[in-house]
């Protein structure tokens, strides 16, 4: 955000130094600053001198007159560290000319009776935490000169009283809740020089009278609810120097002569807007630029080579447009850049620029470019020796770019170098060992290249390293034991998805700060050693797929703020420690496919089967019901519950016959009777009948129906179980399948295929299913899951017909709604990465996305899933013969244009259901015509006017009074939601393979996450 520059005021306030007899009483002023004392909390003692044993002009802050020695005419108290409240006595100081309190943290309301003190020239009160109006008595100020209310939580629409201050030439109201329409009676303050106003919520055009104030220099607008166009008239403001509208929603084109009259401007900031078109080449006539920020609009073709002649220039950010570059065109503007001797920050990112990264880029400023940036665009061949020119370099962020070869050895002389970037290209060979060189590196990332070779040791020297990201390369070798000596590694270490070998080092207990370890998909082995234990702020460690073997070491019962524990697909054995159910923090376990064995805890994390995952350990018993494990060989029966159905339990024994016989008696006996018992389960999955279905749900009764689909309707119903004690009840959701529904029954096996082997806290939980013969002899199939109290996002979003009442206190809160998305990306990550073979939903949507009742999300409904080969990567599309795949408005386009799945059409779906939780409007929306989309409707919104596009709950969140910080509508919150915006819009690009993965989603929400906390 652009701050106003002060404006300096020379009042000539000396104090008297010489002695002054003493009146025979306190004077008038002294009492006032008792009086003001006593409503004043003053821990840092820097009132300390105020007493009546002092004389009143030696009180700190305090400043007397020359021709009244006791008549208070400056009160300077920037700092004092004071809390309270400002007393209304303050209006009896009649002789005061400046009223400084700034930066204090005084509370409560503006004394309207600040309106007596006729001689006030200077009132500043920003920095404090007040509330209330403007009061409308400050415009009987008539002498004020400087009036700065900046940065407090100050409400309601601006008095027009303020436009009487016809001698103000400093106003500064910034960062405030003030609202209403912009006020125009402004035009009035003829002697105004700066002007700042940014970062409230007032509305209404573009302001028409700038150009009528003749003294107009600085002028400060951003982060409103300004619309509308850029009025020719201001182009013709001479005088200013710093101007800043960045954060509304102005749109229009800048005129290719826009830059021709200001001679002085020294600031331009229109980021955040909906500003099209080119950017004009006269912007090189304003010679003075040093700052100008245009991201974040529309703005389309080159940028323009005169911004070479812009010898101040500091910042030039320009990304997250449409700008283009090629190899024959568009780069030339980098030749002028070099000439540019103080370019602090280059940021072209989230653009169109293609081709070759030119040389000229080795030419730029070797002493002032502290930051470049050029992640997300189409930038191919090699990554330049002659970077290594730009010394001063702190960032260099190049990601997500096309990228190739190796990385350029003269990265080692980017010695100031604090984050490095080349994410998501195709580098290939090894890391040159001089990366060690970079010792004041705190972010590194490599991730997504075909890096390959050992990670080098020197890595090791890079000690003030805060994040490491290596993942998804073809790194080989052993984790070289340097890296646990980065003692100031704490976000993140990721070395997942490449071939290393060998075993954790015990040094990895160094890391005593690290949060996040992820060293999943290696071939690494050996046991889990001791002393990751000594890693007590680990919160997600992840070391599935690969081949480790042993016990969980008891040792990690130390790390208590463990919330993410995978170890799936290794080969650890032995008892599954009770302290993992200790862990009160744990919110997620997965174990499956070890071998693992004995009795499985029940407390904690083991309570909920949504919360672990541990199938493939054959050896395991007992814990809790809904784990349908069998009791362990010295549990009492009285402790395992079980249907009120027969349960056979089939000895691996048994002869062939037998199991016939079994099979029969259980599948084939009365096939069409009343009472018919016929039943099949899926593969570990307890047996149902048609008629323990018909009881559960009252004979499948409306009263019952939860919702209804093209395949089938889902009921509520409730399921006995006994022991030798009580009989239990459990709700269920049955999906009875519409089998007459041409696709019903392919439905219904894909969704029990897709479902078989799936365990996973973010997907619905199957309990079995039933395949059989209804009471009319018809076929019967239905699939019965865990009921979800909450039901399903779709009735907290959407109020529909009929039930309005019921759900008018079904709204979700921004933690709800990023937790609800991160819980859904989880179950994507799952379904594409971590399966058996990587499954495709196809059919991801709020009515689908289900609610415990803790409001975890749990992704359901597989009746469209498709299962991709096994060998083939979630970035190899695989062919369905079953037509259109998906709900109108969440399929991806390119399922309309030749019926090929992948998990990118899931990425699609996934992004839709952000955009649709954060605005609150169906893609389906009817006011969506003529070629607008939601995505398009959020596009042409975001950033700018984001507080009429998000859904309405959580706009009254934000600005809840009891949720505002430092005088303004709680900017983490704000802030987060466009965040999520802008994720819901990478994940829905109109090309496949432009989508983010699963793996970056989650890192991004993590990031939101952090924000908010």
């Amino acid at each position: 955000m652009h701050v106003l520059h002060l404006l300096c005021f020379s009042l000539l306030l000396r104090p008297s130094l010489a002695a002054s007899p003493r009146s025979s009483h306190d004077p008038a002023d002294m009492l006032t600053l008792l009086s003001f004392r006593s409503m004043l909390l003053d821990p840092a003692g820097s009132l300390a001198s105020w007493n009546s044993s002092n004389f009143l002009c030696s009180w700190r802050g305090v400043v007397c007159g020359r021709q009244h020695p006791e008549r208070v005419i400056a009160l300077q108290m920037n700092s004092f560290s004071l809390a309270g409240r400002m007393s209304p006595f303050l209006g009896n100081l009649t002789f005061v000319r400046e009223l400084d309190l700034s930066n204090n943290h005084l509370e409560g309301k503006i004394p309207q009776e600040l309106g007596q003190l006729r001689r006030l020239q200077v009132l500043n009160l920003t920095r404090n935490i007040l509330e209330g109006v403007v009061p409308a008595a400050l415009g009987r100020c008539a002498q004020l000169l400087y009036l700065n209310l900046g940065f407090n939580h100050l409400q309601g629409e601006l008095p027009s009283d303020i436009g009487s201050l016809e001698n103000i030439v400093f106003l500064n109201l910034a960062v405030n809740g003030l609202s209403g329409q912009f006020p125009q009676f402004l035009a009035n303050l003829s002697s105004i020089q700066a002007l700042g106003l940014g970062n409230n919520t007032f509305s209404g055009p573009f302001p028409s009278f700038l150009h009528h104030l003749p003294h107009l220099s600085r002028v400060s607008i951003e982060f409103n609810n300004l619309s509308g166009f850029i009025p020719p008239s201001f182009w013709n403001i001479s005088t200013l120097t710093g101007f800043s509208a960045a954060g509304n929603a102005i749109v229009g084109t800048l005129p290719s002569n826009a830059f021709n009259n200001f001679p002085h401007l020294q600031v331009f900031y229109m980021e955040h807007n909906l500003i099209h078109g080119r950017i004009p080449a006269s912007l090189g006539n304003a010679s003075d630029l040093s700052k100008i920020q245009l991201h974040t609009n529309f703005f389309s073709g080159n940028v323009p080579p005169k911004v070479g002649k812009l010898k101040d220039l500091q910042f030039l950010k320009v990304g997250d447009n449409f700008l283009e570059a090629n190899e024959a065109i568009g780069w030339d503007f980098v030749d002028g850049l070099t000439n540019c001797s103080q370019l602090h920050i280059l940021e072209l990112a989230f653009n169109r620029f293609g081709g070759v990264l030119p040389g000229a880029f080795a030419n730029l400023s070797s002493t002032s470019l502290f930051s470049l940036a050029l992640e997300n665009n189409a930038i191919s061949g090699i990554i330049p020796e002659g970077i290594g020119n730009l010394i001063s370099l702190h960032a260099l962020d190049l990601s997500n770019n096309h990228f190739t070869g190796t990385l350029p050895s003269s990265l080692s002389m980017l010695q100031s170098l604090n984050g490095f970037s080349v994410a998501k290209n195709t580098l290939t060979d090894s890391i040159p060992l001089s990366i060690g060189n970079l010792t004041e590196l705190n972010y590194l990332e490599f991730l997504s290249n075909e890096f390959s070779g050992t990670i080098p040791s020197t890595l090791g020297n890079l000690t003030n390293l805060l994040e490491l990201v290596l993942a998804y390369n073809n790194f080989i070798g052993s984790i070289p034991t340097e890296i646990f000596n980065i003692r100031t590694l704490s976000i993140a270490l990721d070395f997942s998805n490449n071939k290393l070998e060998g075993s954790i080092p015990p040094e990895i207990g160094n890391l005593k700060n690290l949060v996040e370890l992820h060293l999943e998909s290696n071939i690494l082995s050996g046991q889990i050693p001791s002393s990751l234990g000594e890693c007590q702020l680990l919160q997600n460690l992840y070391l599935e797929n690969n081949s480790f073997t042993g016990n969980i070491p008891l040792a990690m019962e130390e790390i208590k703020g463990l919330e993410i524990l995978d170890l799936s697909r290794n080969n650890f054995s032995g008892q599954i420690p009770k302290f993992l159910g200790n862990l009160s923090s744990l919110s997620y376990l997965n174990i499956s496919f070890n071998n693992f064995s004995g009795e499985v805890p029940t407390s904690g994390v083991f309570a909920n089967a949504t919360t672990i995952s541990i199938q493939g350990n054959d050896e395991l018993c007992g814990g809790i019901y809904h784990l349908y494990l069998p009791a362990c060989s010295s549990e009492s029966p009285k402790r395992r519950h079980s249907f009120h159905v027969i349960l056979v339990v089939i000895p691996l024994a048994a002869t062939a016959g037998t199991l016939l016989l079994l099979y029969f008696f259980l599948t084939c006996r009365k096939k069409k009777s009343a009472e018919n018992r016929s039943r099949e389960s899926m593969d570990g999955h307890p047996l149902i009948s048609y008629s323990q279905l018909v009881k559960a749900t009252e004979g499948f009764s409306t009263t019952n129906l939860l919702g209804a689909g093209t395949f089938g309707s889902v009921f509520k119903g409730t399921l006995y179980s006994r022991n030798d004690e009580n009989e239990n009840e459990n709700l269920v959701a049955v999906k009875v399948l519409k089998l007459q529904t041409p696709g019903a029954l392919k439905s219904f096996e894909a969704e029990c295929e897709a479902m078989r082997n799936l365990r996973h806290r973010n997907l619905v939980k199957i309990i079995t299913s039933c395949s059989s013969i209804d009471s009319k002899g018809d076929d019967f199939k239905a699939i019965v899951f865990d009921f979800m109290p909450n039901g399903s996002l779709e009735h907290w979003l959407h109020v529909h017909p009929g039930t309005r009442n019921q759900l008018e206190q079904r709204r979700l809160n921004l933690h709800q709604t990023v937790s609800i998305i991160f819980d859904v990306a989880y179950a994507l990550d799952y379904l594409h990465w971590h399966g058996v073979a990587p499954i495709v939903h196809c059919d991801l949507k709020p009515s689908n996305v289900l609610l415990d009742t803790d409001m975890v999300a749990h992704v359901g409904d597989f009746g469209l899933a498709r299962i991709l080969a096994e060998e083939s990567s979630s970035f190899q599309p695989s062919t369905s013969s079953m037509g259109f795949r998906g709900t109108i408005g969440y399929a991806p386009p390119e399922y309309g244009a030749g019926n090929v799945v992948s998990t990118h059409g899931d990425i699609y779906s996934y992004g839709i259901l952000i955009l649709e939780m954060v605005t609150g409007r169906r893609p389906t929306d009817n006011t969506f015509e003529h070629g607008l989309s939601l995505r398009k409707y959020v596009e042409m919104a975001i950033n700018n006017r984001e507080m009429d596009i998000i859904n309405t709950e959580l706009v009254t969140e934000i600005q809840n009074e009891n949720a505002r910080v430092d005088g303004e509508p709680n900017r983490k919150m704000l802030n987060s939601m466009i965040s999520l915006l802008k994720l819901g819009m990478s994940c829905s690009e109109e090309m496949p393979s432009s989508r983010m993965s699963t793996k970056d989603i989650i890192r991004e929400l993590h990031a939101i996450r952090t924000a908010l906390i």
